[in-house]
């Protein structure tokens, strides 16, 4: 679904991404770890546009180059992206916050997908109430929800269970799984957690100083690279 290959990036002379390479496959939760300051946030962010990346190339679904498309271009490709920190409207109502991404889809249609109130129906009881007033674990649902809204085809979560409750992380990734074996979605995450890792990713990639140091399937995810890579 995603060919990342030899990309770098900078924050004025700071390289923070060393020809990074990365395969992100069809249909799999690949989970992107790294202890803080990697570059995990970073990697997303040049994915989705939100940063511009000096050398390199993203290569999307049918080989599409991403690296010169703009954040909204990249949306109507079919990419999502849920940020690190629940960045939802804090005062537009529930329902509101995810009419907001339907004018990036790739259809007309201006409707919320029946699929996004299956999938948190809490979000349909609450969708008069305005972003402010949602609990954390709400507000990262709707997070999730405004992502869904135009039907990507690889949804980005940048540390999806920060500062939750366990009922709630342990909610958000049997989504992630739903998502991916009934819809069909392809998943790339960035998650510091090793038990949510563990549980709903397919593969794993570590950054160690913005480099890709290992990769593979999650089951390959051994303690010694744990101790070598992850543990502060």
């Amino acid at each position: 679904m995603l060919r990342i290959d030899r990309l770098n990036h900078y924050y004025g002379k700071n390289h923070i991404l060393w020809n990074l390479e990365l395969d992100v496959p069809r249909g799999q939760c690949t989970c992107v770890m790294g202890r803080n300051g990697a570059g995990k946030t970073t990697l997303m962010k040049c994915i989705v546009g939100a940063e511009p990346v000096k050398s390199g190339s993203l290569a999307f679904a049918e080989g599409v180059e991403l690296t010169q498309k703009n954040i909204e271009d990249r949306a109507r490709l079919g990419i999502g992206y849920v940020p690190q920190g629940r960045q939802i409207f804090p005062m537009l109502t529930v329902e509101d916050n995810l009419r907001s991404g339907l004018g990036l889809r790739q259809s007309d249609s201006k409707i919320i997908p029946a699929r996004v109130y299956e999938l948190f129906p809490e979000l349909r009881e609450m969708r008069h109430r305005r972003g402010s007033e949602l609990s954390d674990g709400q507000q990262q649902q709707l997070a999730i929800g405004q992502a869904l809204v135009i039907e990507p085809r690889l949804l980005i979560l940048d540390e999806p269970a920060e500062g939750l409750q366990p009922n709630i992380v342990a909610r958000i990734g049997k989504v992630i799984r739903k998502l991916i074996e009934e819809d069909g979605l392809t998943v790339l995450l960035a998650e510091q957690k090793l038990p949510f890792a563990r549980k709903y990713a397919d593969r794993f990639a570590i950054l160690d100083q913005g480099r890709r140091v290992a990769e593979g399937d999650i089951a390959g995810l051994t303690d010694e690279l744990i101790e070598k890579h992850l543990t502060v």
